[in-house]
């Protein structure tokens, strides 16, 4: 039966998905209202407290008294700092990203979908995490891998120290590298064989062609990898704080973390201006990579369908294999080993046989304010990813799916938190939520924290959704407007349904997100609100690096929980062929 008949015959039945034009209407502008409260309110108040001399939601004096100290010598040298750190941890974790990404999509290399899975692992691991493991494990005087150093050799200098320039972008590295072998895996994979074949063909050898076709093929993955990550390392704060912060290493994130929660009298002023700043040099290089990777085409996928080559690499598909097991026990099997043995023993570097002990598993599950962290956690992160993802679902049909000339403001304001690192985004939560009107107290709530979150987690939903919707025809849409369902009854039953892969991944990847959280946290929980990472840096800063440990196993028992599911997602979606 045709649309037609169908039409002909049922002429009672036939109502338009789409809501009335008031009411549509209606619909929208509750949308633009939500989105301009979570990323142009927060903005726009970032930039009235980079002039207010007053104190969030307390009377001040307009001036530029907060980008006179930003623009001092001294903080030329923290900008610079964060600059440096950042060029210094993109550009070897890019490197290692693709030869990574390469030996797994395009050799004959042992195990490769096993590999793929223990590379990317690091990426689901809160950074606060890894920071605490090494900070016990490459500590100059008692940590393990330095002790075992002066045992075999008998030297009196340390192996390694974490308390440096080089132990800043160490640990900010391990995550980068999974981060950008998520998309580097993927296009290697999407990339036409026939262009290197070509290349071959030419008299080109093998290494020639992967330098000159395969690598500038990917250049506009790569360049979009190095801006997400450069971004990453400028709001980073796990790794400067705890590694940099002991050498002396001032960073953009730790000054606008030590001006509001560390000095004597908060200095918002100062942390406001900062952090508008730090937006600014983002959007620069937002800009620029788009203008370099806009003047060329790069399309390397063709109407046709292939399998991308592999490369026959004999007896040296060993040494990749190894070369990848590495990256995995250097970055998971260190530092994870580390909190479970520091979770067994009295006192962290004394590992004897008659100091072990469960006295800090005790301590920690009859804990009652680490219990309450938990629980806030596991709401926040299940609440806000769901309202995340349902938030981008929409988002993204406008987007797509529909003509209506106001889609580009919606699409702007759903990206724009991807251009504010996280403790710049909590910065401006905190000036937003301090002058809001009386009646509506959101400062020292879990709403603020889920706002926050949900503004963080917003483009990532969107980048899922909008993927998934360009897949889907759209007669489904037709045919559910002839059979009368409505626009909700169409977006849940039908876009969403058939999406649901794209949309688990995208819920697993938020909840991961929040999951890791700090930089905003950090700045938006009171007492009674605080999260796991929050938490874990509290009884850090006491002294409680045991107890520590024993909150990263279970931490870590839900990351292999999510990773499992993530995984058994992404392997229905692939035998659906979504």
């Amino acid at each position: 039966m045709t649309v037609q008949d169908t039409q002909l015959t049922f002429p009672h039945k036939r109502r338009s998905w789409r809501p009335k034009s008031n009411t549509r209407l209606f619909w929208i502008s509750l949308l633009i209202v939500f989105l301009a409260f979570i990323t142009v309110y927060p903005l726009s108040m970032l930039i009235y407290g980079s002039l207010s001399s007053g104190s969030p939601g307390q009377e001040g004096t307009l001036n530029l008294d907060g980008y006179a100290r930003v623009f001092s010598a001294e903080n030329f040298v923290v900008i610079w700092n964060t600059i440096l750190l950042s060029l210094a941890k993109v550009i070897p974790s890019i490197i290692v990203a693709v030869f990574l990404a390469w030996i797994v999509a395009r050799t004959d290399t042992p195990m490769r979908g096993t590999l793929e899975v223990l590379i990317t692992l690091p990426f689901f691991i809160p950074p606060i995490l890894t920071a605490m493991a090494w900070s016990m494990l490459g500590n100059p005087q008692t940590g393990p891998i330095n002790t075992l150093w002066r045992d075999l050799t008998g030297s009196t200098e340390p192996l390694i120290n974490v308390y440096s320039f080089g132990g800043v972008v160490w640990h900010m590295a391990q995550y980068s590298v999974s981060f950008i072998f998520l998309f580097v895996v993927e296009a290697f994979r999407r990339m036409d064989p026939s262009l290197e074949e070509a290349s071959r063909m030419c008299g080109a050898s093998r290494w020639r062609t992967i330098r000159s076709i395969t690598l500038r093929l990917m250049f506009p993955v790569i360049a979009t990898c190095f801006v997400l990550s450069f971004v990453r390392g400028m709001e980073s704060l796990e790794s400067p704080l705890f590694f940099g912060t002991p050498a002396g290493i001032r960073v953009v994130a730790t000054d606008i973390y030590n001006s509001i929660n560390q000095d004597f009298t908060p200095d918002y002023q100062f942390a406001t201006a900062l952090s508008i700043v730090v937006m600014a040099m983002m959007f620069l290089v937002v800009i620029a990579q788009r203008t370099i990777t806009s003047r060329r085409r790069y399309e390397t996928v063709a109407g046709k369908g292939f399998r991308p080559a592999v490369m026959k690499l004999g007896g040296w598909r060993w040494v990749t294999f190894g070369l990848c097991v590495l990256f995995f026990a250097i970055t998971v099997l260190l530092p994870v080993g580390q909190l479970l043995v520091g979770s067994f023993y009295r006192y962290i570097g004394f590992y004897k046989s008659d100091m072990l002990t469960l006295e800090h598993y005790r301590s920690v599950f009859s804990d009652r304010a680490i219990w309450s962290a938990i629980r806030n956690t596991m709401l926040l992160g299940l609440t806000a990813a769901t309202a995340t993802m349902f938030l981008g679902a929409i988002v993204a049909y406008i987007s797509i799916r529909t003509r209506w000339k106001g889609r580009r403001l919606i699409d702007f304001m759903a990206w724009l938190p991807w251009m504010m690192p996280g403790i710049v985004l909590g910065v401006g939560f905190l000036w937003a939520f301090a002058y809001l009107p009386g009646p509506i107290q959101i400062y020292g709530t879990l709403w603020a924290l889920f706002l926050a979150y949900v503004a963080i987690c917003t483009p990532l939903s969107v980048n899922s959704m909008s993927s998934a919707y360009v897949q889907l025809s759209r007669d489904l849409e037709e045919c559910s407007r002839v059979h009368g369902a409505s626009f909700a009854q169409t977006l849940l039953r039908i876009l969403i349904a058939l999406a649901w892969p794209s949309f688990a991944i995208g819920w697993v990847l938020c909840f991961f997100v929040v999951m890791r959280e700090l930089s905003a946290s950090v700045l938006l929980y009171s007492v009674g609100t605080e999260v796991l990472p929050v938490e874990m840096l509290k009884l850090w800063s006491n002294g409680r690096a045991e107890e520590v440990c024993v909150l990263g196993m279970m931490m870590m028992v839900l990351v292999v929980i999510f990773r499992l599911s993530l995984l058994l997602i992404a392997r229905r979606d692939r035998s659906a062929g979504l």
